[in-house]
């Protein structure tokens, strides 16, 4: 049956889309209907019709699913941030799960068995509110002059007015507020897209969960020439706007020290400054950035946590990070922790690795990884990150850690090829567009024995992981984690360990029940790893116990009731860290791992 613009439909939600529309069938012919969660029974307009499916919109729910929650947002069905608030955080997690499973099994052609033995349950949120320490509000006018901000309706960039996101901190309402008030008092004008007139564009809040400093920077469409001269003749630097400056050193805005007296009473205010953008471009922030009010930066906390306990708590170690206005920097703090410590577990490190992180950013898994590593070598393409990422080192007192300043896929191949550099582990934290091939080809000629993959987009994933495990590689484990709660989108984590292939092969037919030995147990046999162990950690003892546990963590197959506990009770005595790394030594010793 075919159905065309304007047609009404009644129709149950019997699945969720990539991006959180819900999919329901007449008659077999699929209907995409945003707003509309699994288990609905609603009533949509068709508001675009193809030939095999056609877009709808919920203007009835008829029967609510048992997963539909009311939001809080009053615009949430208007603005394109959050997609699924109307589902109930439970399912919101179960279709995040799905989502990065679906796409390793479409996208990278892994089987499902692979992906069931590899996928570890997605890791939520205690809160799934107030979680964002960074929002960018742009900045428009409404049919009676006055200035609003907001965020933009889906696929548009018609701003619907609204100070009070729940994802974002409460503050940054007052800020909001401030600015407005302010912009109304003084007639200072927002930037209209379609003449490319109008001052403020967008501000840009950041926020430390930790410290509690916080951070306003106004995008401005400012004609800078008058201003700059003048700013060179009293000795400033125009260009960089670095130090910092007092009020009244240089005027970026109409009455600027106006709205700087009424920001620096907001508790937590610790530096606001200007993005210069006078381009007619979608892209938010300008190159030149001039502080105007206290200091270029803010810092906060990242503290490690136990990813071997269920509720991952903290481990007492911690970094502390210097933020910009153009750092990248994780947009939720708690969820960050567990996704970078999981990253830290995966990589497996001993203290004796050489450890490369490509797009580090301003340094942040870099220097997780060296807490455990032997070395660190960062890369990242934009300037001021890596400036911050070696300051950031400085500041937590790392000395393992350096930083190179370019595009992955071109500093690591010349790298590569003037100092043959062998990583023990790479890992990678891409954009949402993925690794360039080139940056894949050259991790696979470096053949890291492990590669630890963060990633904002599990299809650009799955893709990656096909060509990675093509060249060599083995998928050992994924596991998602929600750090954008709301949202169909997801962060997840993978390991990889590279093959051991032998130069020469014979295929054999065996029977299991006449083999002696597994192939573990040829190359080295539980006493002669105890041995090893003992001669190279000043006599430590390990029991076979322990060498089973961590043979089992490293996939490495045993014989049937070999070695494993009579039971399968939780209080059977674990594997210290410290044990686990000498036996870890070992088995890379006799080439087991």
């Amino acid at each position: 049956m075919a159905y065309e613009k304007n047609d009404m439909v009644t129709v149950t939600i019997e699945d969720v889309g990539m991006e959180g529309e819900g999919i329901g069938k007449i008659d077999g012919f699929p209907l995409f209907i945003k707003d509309a969660v699994v288990g609905d029974t609603v009533e949509a307009k068709i508001i675009k019709s193809k030939k095999n499916y056609a877009y709808a919109r919920v203007e009835k729910v008829v029967t609510p699913s048992p997963f539909r929650v009311e939001p809080l947002c009053k615009s949430h069905r208007q603005c394109g941030g959050c997609q699924i608030q109307a589902l109930s955080y439970d399912r919101q997690l179960a279709f995040k799960q799905d989502k990065v499973r679906n796409n390793l099994l479409r996208i990278g052609g892994f089987s499902e068995a692979e992906v069931d033995r590899v996928m570890e349950p997605v890791v939520g949120m205690e809160n799934p509110l107030r979680y964002r320490n960074k929002a960018q509000y742009p900045f428009g006018t409404d049919k009676q002059g006055n200035p609003i901000t907001g965020f933009y309706a889906g696929r548009t960039h018609s701003i619907i007015s609204n100070t009070e996101c729940y994802l974002g901190r409460e503050e940054n309402r007052e800020i909001l507020q401030t600015i407005l008030d302010y912009m109304k008092e003084y007639h200072v004008n927002a930037y209209d897209e379609e003449t490319g007139k109008g001052l403020i564009r967008h501000a840009l809040i950041r926020t430390g969960f930790y410290t509690g400093e916080i951070m306003v920077c106004l995008v401005i469409n400012y004609k800078e020439e008058k201003e700059a001269a003048r700013s060179a003749s009293e000795g400033k630097n125009a260009k960089t706007g670095r130090g910092k400056l007092a009020t009244g050193e240089a005027h970026y805005l109409p009455e600027q020290d106006k709205l700087l007296e009424k920001l620096a009473l907001i508790k937590g205010m610790t530096s606001v400054s200007v993005s210069i953008n006078t381009e007619r471009t979608n892209v938010i922030m300008g190159k030149e950035i001039h502080t105007i009010w206290g200091s270029d930066t803010i810092t906060d906390k990242i503290r490690v946590r136990d990813t071997q306990k269920v509720d991952m708590p903290y481990t007492g170690e911690e970094l502390t990070f210097s933020i910009s206005p153009l750092s990248f920097y994780q947009v939720n703090p708690m969820q960050t922790e567990k996704l970078y410590s999981l990253a830290l577990e995966y990589a497996g490190l001993t203290g004796r690795e050489s450890v490369w992180d490509l797009y580090c950013g301003i340094g942040t898994i870099s220097l997780f990884m060296a807490l455990r590593a032997k070395e660190v070598y960062g890369v990242e393409i934009i300037p001021q990150a890596i400036d911050d990422a070696r300051q950031n080192a400085v500041r937590n007192h790392i000395a393992n850690a350096e930083f190179f300043v370019g595009k992955a896929e071109e500093v690591l191949p010349a790298v590569y090829e003037k100092e043959e550099s062998h990583p023990d582990v790479i890992v990678v934290d891409p954009p949402r567009k993925g690794c360039d091939e080139k940056c894949l080809d050259t991790m696979l000629k470096m053949a890291p024995s492990r590669i630890v993959y963060v990633s904002c987009d599990s299809a650009t994933l799955a893709r990656d992981l096909k060509l990675l495990c093509a060249g060599g590689y083995r998928l050992e484990r994924v596991r998602p984690v929600d750090q954008f709660a709301h949202t169909v989108h997801v962060e997840t984590v993978c390991l990889l360990s590279k093959l051991h292939e032998a130069k020469h092969h014979a295929n054999v037919t065996l029977d299991m029940d006449e083999l002696d030995l597994t192939s573990a147990e040829s190359k080295a046999t539980y006493e002669e790893i105890k041995t090893y162990v003992a001669e190279h950690n000043d006599g430590m003892k390990v029991s076979n116990l322990y060498i089973a546990q961590v043979k089992a963590k490293y996939g490495i197959i045993e014989r049937e009731n070999y070695n494993k506990p009579k039971t399968d009770d939780a209080r059977q005595p674990k594997c210290p860290k410290e044990k686990e790394e000498a036996i870890v030594e070992a088995l890379k010793a006799f080439k087991l791992i």
